[in-house]
């Protein structure tokens, strides 16, 4: 078993892959300029203790909060100064989670970020210590503090590797053999629809087929829920068999799952046969990343770059609903970032006509 972690970077963006003898192990997306802010440690101000919700609110430099009692908001009052660290990545109109364990008492001072957590490359270097990390661009390799690890190469992975990321922004994922999952999350929780469509074939009954395809696909299906980091209620459900005979399965989702660092659990089947898994949610998971106006920006400098890699004579501009303008010049790292990479600065040019995450390249006329 060879691991390697391997770090593909544009502007503004890293895709991280932690590959195992070239499959796909683990992925991440990491924002330079916007990070999810778990792990980041906070001088806080309680707010207001509610407790109802067995919490507190608190303040943050530019969020807030939730401190639940058990993790030290208990008998704490409005107005309190207290060190807290970011433990969930704010979701929706919720603000991230906090803890106040192992955190230094807080010194005087205004509410502010007093230091950053660890970036998602520290993170999987310490979750595979003996991984070299393989870094396409020098600059942000010099950055990692990962010594004799870290590697600048050209091109950090195969292209089935490549292959295998980019399927992880499609919704429908074509199994070997030629059954399929379908994966919709929704805002309740992500639903997962195996079908089994040419890979029946074979000898037995109709029944024993099923049950060796549906055990056959529940590894790929835990695999897909880590590298996409689903999180929430997952409900599957499988190919054939009813209710009944499903739950013979039980034992396989448990094993499929033990592997994953974030501990999934499998709860069981449903009355209408749907297996149920719930899975913490720490950082956002990657549809969530992949949709937006910063996704599409980002994706526009990718372009960008692109392009003039092509042609270095002449930097397209860059024209984009206005929502996709307002999240690239908002990102604290985006911009500065091409501009490091190519010596230059990109036009933007808002276009309130365009789709709301629509952008395009247009020639730049100074």
């Amino acid at each position: 078993m060879t691991i390697s972690i391997r770090v593909a970077t544009s502007p503004g963006e890293a895709r991280i892959a932690v590959v195992d003898d070239n499959r796909l192990v683990d992925f991440f997306l990491w924002r330079f300029g916007t990070p999810d802010g778990v792990g980041d440690v906070h001088r806080g101000r309680i707010m207001a203790h509610v407790p109802a919700m067995a919490g507190a609110f608190v303040a943050l430099a530019d969020a807030e909060g939730f401190l639940p009692d058990s993790e030290g908001a208990k008998g704490l009052t409005a107005g309190t100064i207290l060190t807290v660290r970011i433990t969930r990545a704010a979701q929706g109109h919720k603000g991230p989670r906090l803890t106040a364990r192992g955190c230094d008492p807080a010194a005087g001072g205004p509410v502010g970020l007093i230091h950053r957590g660890p970036d998602p490359v520290a993170r999987l270097a310490g979750r595979y210590p003996d991984a070299a990390v393989l870094v396409d661009d020098a600059g942000v390799a010099a950055g990692l503090r990962l010594g004799a690890r870290v590697s600048v190469t050209p091109s950090v992975w195969e292209e089935d590797v490549a292959e295998a990321i980019d399927a992880l922004s499609e919704p429908v994922v074509v199994l070997p053999g030629g059954a399929s999952l379908s994966i919709w999350p929704t805002p309740a929780l992500v639903a997962i629809d195996v079908d089994a469509g040419g890979a029946l074939t074979g000898a037995g009954g109709a029944r024993s087929r099923h049950e060796a395809l549906n055990r056959a696909v529940v590894p790929a299906l835990a695999e897909q829920i880590r590298l996409r980091n689903l999180s929430g209620g997952i409900v599957v459900d499988l190919a054939g068999l009813s209710p009944r005979k499903r739950a013979g399965l039980g034992p396989d989702f448990v094993a499929a799952l033990a592997g994953d660092p974030l501990r999934p659990r499998f709860l069981g089947f449903t009355a209408l046969g749907l297996a149920e898994i719930v899975r913490s949610r720490v950082h956002p998971p990657l549809h969530e990343l992949l949709a937006g106006p910063l996704a599409a920006g980002l994706m526009a400098l990718r372009a960008v770059m692109a392009a003039f890699g092509r042609d270095p004579r002449g930097m397209p501009a860059v024209r984009a609903h206005p929502a996709v303008v307002s999240a690239l010049q908002g990102d604290t790292a985006a911009l500065a970032d091409l501009a490091r990479r190519t010596g230059r600065g990109v036009t933007l040019r808002s276009d309130p006509s365009l789709p709301a995450t629509a952008w395009v390249l247009e020639k730049d006329h100074g």
